[in-house]
């Protein structure tokens, strides 16, 4: 047998025939799926018109790409604007007794005048299966990686691992991915996502017979700087009996060493937003017109995290003709957004947890406990101390919070690691896997921490910083109980003013219990607290910026109606901060107290229809609402 030839040409040959394979496949597929559609339309004609669910999708019902928790749309005003996105359509589902709906295609859809056009409309589908996948345990599936037609070194991978049952995320959506379709994704944490897009990008290159001068022929973005250096770890697990190279960029590392590395050619790209678009616009030995397949893992926090415009620019500058796939452990308006410009065809939509009775995972036991402002720091000290044997990250509302308090408790030893933005990345990587490595201890983190990283057996989960919505609780809470099997705790502080949050929660499908915690058994050290603030110079400082942040933070909120900075007794929050009067500060709120009680009108005054006076549209029944367009929030978290 002859050598082939393995000229940068002939290998783009091959690339390319492996490209029209893969088309060939996905049109065989669609046909398939065709058949067996207009099949189980006439089992549903014949049948006496009762709807029957497979695997957690009822027929008949059609799951909105901009809804949450499998497209019960319930702002009915969001749902009827023109030009959102794909607006839910069950009624007409269930009458025609189809699973098809329409969603815009034309990503070019606003005109100058600021109105919206009526664009051209694509069928999402949602995957039917038939018979049942997932085993009674919870997040796992009935199906072993050994079904799978992957390559015998990706075999090999995933064995090396451990695994060797799919979750149900991974067995619906791998062997789709491995057709070619594009997939729009929505799994909850802890399912097993990372997995459902590597294989398959990995057989991609490998069928491919990718090399480093071929260049790039997967992009992986990830929002966090964490996620990507945990999605780029299993990357490189997945990977280690493949010849394809793989890398990483990201914020915070070597430009320069990241630009010859991508000019020597990484096959598999785990990338940042920001780093990603800086290096498809200036560093010229970057090769990415190979470029087979674009994988975006936590859109919706990429998103709230303000990434739009570059993911939009990233978007404009890759190839058109690629295979697409978009993760999300939850589905917001502005996901539905990014989708409509990341997609070029209909995308297969795959939504696992549609079904389920509740927003987290099974071995998670969450409760909440109603603590007075002054006291808040006398109880987490208590339950810490009680703790210090057990794996427990709290969560803080700013990057100064987290300093000031990490300082503080391991003064008086109680020792903790902290985790946040203001960080160095070398210092955050290092902090991330000591945590990770560790059988013990206690992380103080922002919302840094709360997407999609996986730190084995936490806990307890505490949110000593209310979240800023019920999504933000659930991906908090999603640091535990992760994969089969897995327990962990989660513990919310709220003060008396804020029991309103409660509702929210309920109507997200988040179970909480109360906790009680005798005000007898918290330890009373609040004069200790305040002499080492007032006789520490660094400490005081620490605290007056923790203290001013946590005022910034907190008038940040969306959810003015349940979390509002003037109904806070300042003396209090002060307290908590370790002094025994509130410090002098800088504070440019955005209105003064008595503008917010001018606002709030008179007693039994009608409010506004479907929205609260601040205007976030959050109401017990829309835990999910979108924040209107007039919420013109001045401050971030700091």
């Amino acid at each position: 047998m002859g050598k082939k030839d393995r000229s940068p040409k002939n290998v783009g040959k091959e690339v390319a025939i492996v490209g029209k394979k893969r088309k060939k496949a996905v049109k065989e597929k669609a046909v398939e799926d065709e058949a067996v559609e207009n099949a189980d339309q006439v089992n549903r004609e014949g049948s006496s018109g009762a709807e029957v669910k497979e695997n957690g999708v009822t027929n008949g019902e059609v799951s909105s790409l901009g809804d949450e928790d499998g497209g019960n749309s319930d702002d009915g005003a969001d749902g009827e604007e023109d030009g959102q996105g794909i607006q839910v359509q069950e009624k007409k589902a269930k009458e025609n007794g189809t699973g098809k709906r329409k969603a815009d295609k034309d990503p070019e859809n606003v005109v100058s005048n600021g109105e919206k056009k009526k664009s051209k409309k694509t069928k999402f589908e949602i995957e039917k299966l038939d018979g049942g996948t997932v085993a009674v345990s919870g997040i796992m599936s009935s199906t072993s990686f050994d079904t799978l037609p992957v390559s015998e070194p990706t075999m090999n991978a995933i064995k090396d691992t451990g695994f060797s049952q799919m979750t149900e995320i991974q067995s619906r959506s791998i062997p789709q991915l491995l057709t070619g379709r594009d997939i729009l994704g929505a799994a909850r944490t802890g399912s097993g996502k990372t997995l459902s897009f590597l294989i398959p990008a990995v057989e991609l290159l490998y069928h491919g017979k990718f090399m480093p001068r071929n260049g790039t022929g997967v992009i992986i973005i990830s929002p966090t700087r964490e996620l990507a250096m945990q999605i780029y770890g299993v990357a490189r697990d997945i990977m280690k009996y493949h010849s394809q190279t793989h890398g990483i960029v990201m914020g915070g590392a070597n430009r320069r060493t990241e630009a010859e590395r991508l000019a020597k050619g990484v096959n598999l790209l785990v990338a940042t937003p920001g780093r990603l678009l800086d290096h498809l616009q200036n560093t010229k030995g970057f090769i990415f017109k190979n470029l087979q397949c674009l994988v975006i893992d936590e859109a919706d926090r990429i998103l709230e995290i303000g990434f739009e415009e570059e993911m939009k620019q990233i978007i404009k500058l890759l190839p058109k003709e690629r295979q697409t796939v978009l993760f999300s452990a939850t589905q917001t308006t502005k996901v539905e957004d990014l989708a409509r410009v990341t997609f070029r065809k209909a995308p297969l939509y795959i939504g696992v947890d549609d079904a389920r009775s509740k927003a987290t995972v099974e071995g998670l036991e969450q409760g909440y406990c109603v603590v007075s402002s002054a006291q808040r720091f006398l109880l987490l000290f208590t339950f810490l101390k009680k703790n210090v044997k057990k794996k427990v990250m709290v969560f803080f509302s700013s990057c100064n919070s987290v300093k000031y308090h990490s300082e503080l408790l391991n003064y008086i030893d109680i020792p903790c690691l902290d985790i946040h933005g203001k960080q160095k990345q070398q210092k955050r990587t290092t902090t991330y896997f000591e945590f990770c490595n560790a059988e013990k201890g206690i992380l103080l983190c922002t919302d840094v921490a709360a997407r999609g990283l996986d730190i084995p057996a936490v806990d307890w989960i505490i949110q000593y910083d209310p979240p800023d919505d019920p999504r933000e609780y659930i991906h908090r809470v999603g640091r535990t109980a992760r994969g089969e099997g897995a327990r962990g705790k989660a513990l919310l502080f709220l003060i008396p003013a804020e029991l309103g949050f409660l509702k929210y929660l309920k109507g997200a499908k988040v179970p909480l219990n109360e906790y009680e915690f005798p005000t007898s058994k918290i330890a009373n050290v609040q004069s200790q607290l305040e002499k080492l603030v007032e006789k520490n110079y660094y400490l005081h400082q620490s605290a007056r910026d923790a203290y001013r942040s946590y005022l910034l933070a907190y008038n940040s909120h969306a959810m003015k109606d349940i979390f509002n900075v003037h109904r806070l007794d300042l003396q209090a929050v002060a307290t908590s901060f370790g002094f025994n009067c509130p410090p002098k500060v800088n504070l440019n709120l955005d209105s003064n107290a008595a503008k917010f009680r001018k606002q709030q009108g008179k007693p039994g005054e009608a409010k506004y229809k479907g929205k609260t006076k601040s205007g976030h549209g959050f109401t017990a029944g829309n835990p999910y609402g979108k924040r209107a367009e007039n919420d013109k929030r001045q401050f971030t978290r700091i």
